[in-house]
């Protein structure tokens, strides 16, 4: 199973699966597409739009172990 964490590149996360797409636009990240976004961590894109990125690396993490 993949795991993420603070330092995932935004494009990587997209890379392990698209559904984590819909998890990043409903916490406020709707620039995903963004050219700057790809080359971003999750901790910076986080601090970015406000958000707690351990928040964000729970809620990737339980989708992704629920998928298996």
């Amino acid at each position: 199973m993949a795991k993420v964490d603070k330092t995932t590149i935004i494009s990587d996360l997209l890379k392990i699966d698209e559904g984590i797409t819909p998890i990043l636009i409903n916490s406020g990240m709707h620039c995903i597409g963004c050219p700057s976004s790809w080359g971003e961590t999750l901790e910076e894109a986080a601090f970015v739009h406000g958000l707690d990125p351990d928040d964000l690396v729970n809620d990737i993490n339980d989708y992704l172990q629920s998928i298996g």
